[in-house]
């Protein structure tokens, strides 16, 4: 025989299940802004977690299940090995770029992209190795010395007499069967026309090593790119300690600025009394602006609805179970 219960059991049951569908999708929101992915520290204006950072960077980085930061372009995910904040950059490597281990022997590749909408740009510090060009669609020729140092003063050629072409980092071998020549873009897109008539290509950047020039860079293999830091006086204020340290983040919402705090968000810094008191009611989480969603609430209130309902049409049995008020 089946376990029958009373209505009031059964209203008790109904209850609790709606609350705990409430409780556990705030507790699901309730996440503070991570500081790292692996070894790789998370500062503004970056977040990998919806709300935190600039919003200018939103979606873009990415921390996989296996702890690797990776940055979303248009062509792809890309694992991100450096991030500097003193001199804003992060370096990226891509595999579908030419490596010494692949020799003369050019697999596919494709062109890395940027979203121009973003704050990111390449770093002029990147030089290109193209391979194998067709010297009918792209000026190849040797350019002076003193291109490599200042590629803004020179043409837009492609140079056969690069250094970098005569001395491949960390290649133990030259390029003897095919030709090489060395290209600096200002513009992703000028990859792309570029690989219609090269066979593949590589970036080289050169690393500040703070040596004495003219040894003060060396070169290796990767894609620099320099991003903005949006400084903004609300920002300032709540990462100052003395007005309680928050992390800068926004309304994932309304993407208007939020001050990211231990016991709530403020619009403002996180000592700020009128915000840290209502904070301390609702535990806003970060990037957004309510604790209880409107689903939950509207769960609630359907609920109780439903509990009026079925008890106004209930048949009065003082505890006696009937087919008439079975509710289940």
């Amino acid at each position: 025989m089946g376990l029958h219960l009373t209505f009031n059991q059964k209203s008790m049951i109904l209850l609790v299940i709606i609350l705990h569908s409430l409780f556990t999708l705030t507790r699901s929101q309730s996440t503070t802004c991570r500081t790292s992915c692996g070894d790789i520290p998370i500062e503004y204006p970056f977040g990998i977690d919806d709300g935190c950072g600039s919003p200018y960077y939103r979606y873009i980085l990415v921390c996989s299940d296996t702890g690797k930061l990776e940055v979303r372009t248009p062509s792809g995910r890309y694992h991100v090995h450096n991030v500097s904040y003193a001199d804003p950059h992060i370096m990226v490597t891509d595999p579908f770029m030419w490596n010494c281990e692949d020799g003369e022997n050019y697999r596919p590749t494709r062109p890395f992209s940027l979203d121009t909408s973003t704050r990111f740009k390449l770093s002029p510090q990147n030089e290109y190795l193209f391979f194998n060009c067709s010297e009918d669609h792209v000026i190849v020729k040797p350019k002076p010395i003193f291109c490599e140092r200042f590629p803004e003063h020179c043409d837009s050629s492609c140079d056969s007499g690069s250094y970098l072409c005569r001395h491949m980092p960390g290649c133990s071998f030259a390029m003897s069967g095919s030709s090489c020549c060395s290209y600096s873009p200002r513009a992703t897109e000028s990859l792309r026309l570029m690989l219609k008539y090269c066979t593949s290509y590589t970036s080289v950047y050169w690393r500040n090593v703070g040596a004495p020039q003219p040894y003060d860079q060396i070169p290796e293999y990767g894609i620099r790119i320099d991003f903005d830091i949006p400084v903004t006086t609300r920002c300032l204020q709540c990462q100052d300690p003395s007005k309680g340290g928050g992390t800068c983040g926004f309304d994932t919402q309304t993407q208007s600025f939020m001050c990211l705090c231990k016991e709530g968000n403020s619009t403002t810094h996180c000592k700020d009394y009128d915000a840290a008191r209502h904070s301390r009611k609702v535990h806003v989480i970060a990037g957004t602006a309510t604790a209880v969603s409107a689903a939950g609430a509207f769960g609630i209130g359907a609920g109780i609805w439903y509990l009026k309902k079925l008890r106004a049409k209930s048949p009065v049995t003082c505890g006696v179970q009937s087919n008439e008020n079975r509710l289940f």
